[in-house]
């Protein structure tokens, strides 16, 4: 009697998490990964780090290599394998071993679609020169690394002013470059309302990135196949290295075309359990869609913990047992220079969108006590539902100490708590760590 078989596309966060769950379950399954990239389970969320010189070596951010997925986990991990097509009919995936050119196809029982996200980039003259990087895999990133050590460039140019085009921003102007930054909005991180979004450019520009807000890029010049400059609708910039940081897609043609059924932003769309429309096939990570606990509306994200957690879901139910994922309320943080900036629930914009009657306020105090050394500033945004007063939102900006408040924010997101409960809630106080009025809890009363 042969042994039950599923197979896994994508090895990273959710794919590799629901296969490690489905072992630790079940002894007996046979299991297949196939990943087109040459690693397994590596933090992406580490790469502008190791591009920026602060993570030393590229093994660090290797959880765990397709050698010990073998060899400890019994998991048959093939790197350099990509995934072309899936058979839903016949139960079957069109695999090409990228190394040899083979191709073949592989049979399953069921099947977990973790094929993640790739980086934009509209079609636009010269994208195709050499020198031109968007970062979305380890393998990504090690070819930045390596032409920074190789070809020396001197001037980089980041289109895009979201999470990793800010992060990459920072890493380059820390080996040296002159950075330029080209934003199509009037503001970088556009996931913070823009008084919050005009602290992050301030920082920017103070470790010397220099600004191009409210441009759109038209192409890029090439000599000889290499990117050589940056065209926007207001001018041309210099550039030895371009960083696409205009955010990801869902890698979802393939389960388009064999028929699952896509929603916000062309993702996967999928059940609380992680199942797609199409039996034994699940879905799970940055391919696939999610829900927002606040708008309580379908929602795409692209984040390394939601994947690890719809990864674990789609392992407990493959393995026979029973899970949901509820959501997110879509919370975000990244260390921008020497700012910390996150954010949760909603902002002003998707409040507007859902027709809701909103208050906001916004006030500026330290992140400890301001006789105690260390003490930095700090500005908290929230925002409530005028009448009900549930809380909708909110966003931090601000030094050492700031940014992981936005867990208490996300917490009562999640619990629907009221502007008032969040001031009644008993935070802890000690001069090193907080004002005796918690900043959160000083913009609650501030907004009531």
């Amino acid at each position: 009697m042969s042994r039950e078989r599923l197979i896994v596309i994508g090895g990273d966060a959710a794919g590799m998490s629901a296969a490690a769950k489905v072992r630790r379950e079940d002894a007996q399954r046979e299991i297949i990964v196939f990943e087109r990239s040459p690693h397994t389970s590596y933090s992406a969320c580490g790469i502008p780090y190791l591009i920026g010189g602060l993570v030393e070596e590229t093994e660090k951010l290797i959880e765990r290599s397709p050698e010990v997925f073998r060899d400890q986990y019994a998991i048959d991990a093939r790197v350099r394998h990509e995934v072309g097509a899936v058979d839903p009919a016949r139960q079957r995936v069109r695999v090409r071993d990228l190394a040899t050119g083979e191709e073949f196809d592989e049979a399953y029982d069921q099947l977990l679609i973790a094929t993640g996200a790739s980086p934009f980039c509209p079609d636009l003259p010269g994208r195709e020169g050499v020198g031109i990087y968007g970062l979305s895999t380890l393998q990504s990133g090690i070819r930045v690394q390596m032409a920074l050590a190789e070809e020396r460039p001197r001037q980089a140019v980041v289109v895009g002013g979201g999470y990793i085009g800010l992060e990459m921003a920072e890493a380059l102007v820390r080996q040296g470059l002159k950075v330029s930054l080209v934003q199509r909005g009037p503001q970088v991180m556009e996931t913070l309302d823009p008084d919050m979004g005009s602290l992050v450019s301030e920082s920017l520009r103070r470790v010397g990135v220099i600004l191009y807000l409210a441009e759109s890029v038209t192409g890029f010049e090439t000599k000889g196949g290499r990117v050589r400059a940056v065209v926007t609708d207001q001018r041309t910039l210099p550039a030895d290295l371009v960083i696409l940081g205009l955010g990801v897609r869902p890698n979802s043609e393939m389960a388009a075309a064999a028929g699952l059924e896509l929603g916000v932003q062309g993702a996967i769309r999928v059940n609380s359990r992680q199942q797609t429309g199409v039996a034994g096939i699940w879905a799970a990570g940055d391919c696939g869609e999610t829900y927002h606990r606040v708008s309580r509306q379908p929602f795409y994200v692209a984040l390394g913990t939601v994947a690890n957690k719809q990864g674990a879901v789609a392992g407990i139910n493959l393995a026979g047992g029973y899970a949901t994922f509820p959501g997110v309320v879509g919370t975000a943080v990244s260390k921008i220079c020497q700012y910390e900036v996150a954010r949760t629930g909603l902002q002003e914009r998707e409040i507007r969108a859902l027709g809701l009657e909103f208050a906001a306020a916004t006030i500026k105090t330290r992140t400890r006590a301001g006789y105690y050394p260390g003490a930095g500033p700090i500005h908290v945004k929230l925002l409530a539902e005028r009448g009900s007063g549930r809380l909708l939102g909110g966003q931090i900006v601000g030094m050492e100490g700031a940014a992981k408040r936005i867990d208490v924010l996300a917490t009562a997101l999640t619990a629907g708590m009221t502007v008032q409960e969040l001031v009644d809630l008993d935070l802890s106080y000690a001069p090193p760590y907080s004002p005796v009025w918690d900043p959160v809890q000083t913009a609650a009363r501030q907004l009531i």
